[in-house]
């Protein structure tokens, strides 16, 4: 932020101004300070006056959930130079790409939920079939996992309750005796942190049914609508908000996230190991504040470390 002053007849005007980069365009925020002002004055109105242009910025940046809200013309507007910004494109990854990638995403989406399993072993174990002295729970869901992004790039649906059961029994048929099955009755999820506070508690029983449908509903309305991270983005998040499985619901989450990418001709993401906190954070300000930019910020991170991991394209965007 830096002080502009305008001199005139009667002396000068003083502002604050500050610019800052929203997607592809450039802003400038410009606040009045006064005439004429004394150094000790400039000085006060300008800490005033700082405050005041960073929480507008802020307010600015939420980027509210579109379940409730529904987006501006500039919050779509920003959204599309996002995705102008991602620098993979789908049509461009080759199997061997695709190969590489479900390999990186099995291992990350695994060890965020407690798999025991190093991006070796998830390695060996797809590729080379070899299974190392390690929980045959664990081995299981890595081929579930594998078998489940096999799954999303082939089939034709979106997404729907049967969709959602569909991906859970493929990734935990061998380790989950309740795979494909939604919550039963009595069954109640409550996520604790480290320091065993409640962070998180899935909608009731009772109303998860209702509320997939709900989801469902939305995203067929706003398909056509809303860019195609948005879609994604608020699918996930509301997922992970109603937990709909007894256990699974963060894998079979960012697995719908993929989906809903793919289906709009979006490239796929992962979610790093390295950056669960990032993660758990996204999610949280979804979940109390209805706000989706931390998960679209966490989201272009992710694609640069991935164009990263799946190596430089000899293809450019036109």
């Amino acid at each position: 932020m830096h002080i502009e002053k305008r001199k005139e007849k009667n002396g000068a005007k003083y502002y604050l101004a500050h610019s800052y980069r929203e997607g592809l365009k450039v802003h400038k925020a410009r606040k009045y300070l006064g005439r004429n002002l004394t150094p000790v004055l400039l000085k006060e109105r300008k800490r005033k006056a700082e405050k005041l242009i960073s929480d507008e910025i802020s307010r600015y940046r939420i980027i509210k959930d579109p379940l409730t809200h529904q987006l501006s013309p500039k919050e779509i507007e920003l959204v599309n130079d996002l995705e102008k910004r991602i620098p993979i494109e789908i049509r461009h990854l080759s199997e061997e790409q695709w190969s590489t990638f479900s390999r990186i995403f099995t291992y990350n989406t695994n060890a965020i939920e407690g798999s025991k399993l190093n991006s070796e072993e998830v390695g060996q174990i797809l590729g080379e079939d070899s299974w190392p002295r390690k929980s045959k729970e664990d081995i299981a869901e890595a081929y579930g996992v594998s078998e489940a992004v096999k799954f999303i790039r082939r089939t034709k649906q979106h997404l729907s309750t049967e969709l959602l059961r569909k991906i859970h029994y493929i990734v935990f048929r061998n380790s989950k005796p309740f795979a494909g099955e939604l919550r039963k009755k009595g069954e109640e999820v409550v996520v604790m942190g480290s320091d065993g506070i409640i962070v998180h508690e899935g909608a009731p029983q009772p109303r998860v049914a209702y509320l997939l449908k709900e989801l469902e509903r939305w995203y067929a309305l706003n398909k056509k609508r809303y860019p195609g991270l948005i879609l994604a983005a608020v699918v996930h998040n509301q997922f992970e908000n109603i937990h709909p499985f007894r256990d699974g619901n963060g894998r079979v989450g960012r697995l719908i996230l993929n989906n809903i990418l793919i289906k709009h001709k979006l490239p796929p993401i992962n979610i790093g190991f390295n950056n669960r906190m990032e993660y758990y954070d996204t999610l949280q300000a979804y979940e109390e504040n209805h706000d989706l930019r931390p998960t679209f910020n966490l989201f272009m991170k992710e694609y640069k470390a991935l164009k990263k991991a799946l190596g430089d394209y000899k293809h450019k965007k036109m």
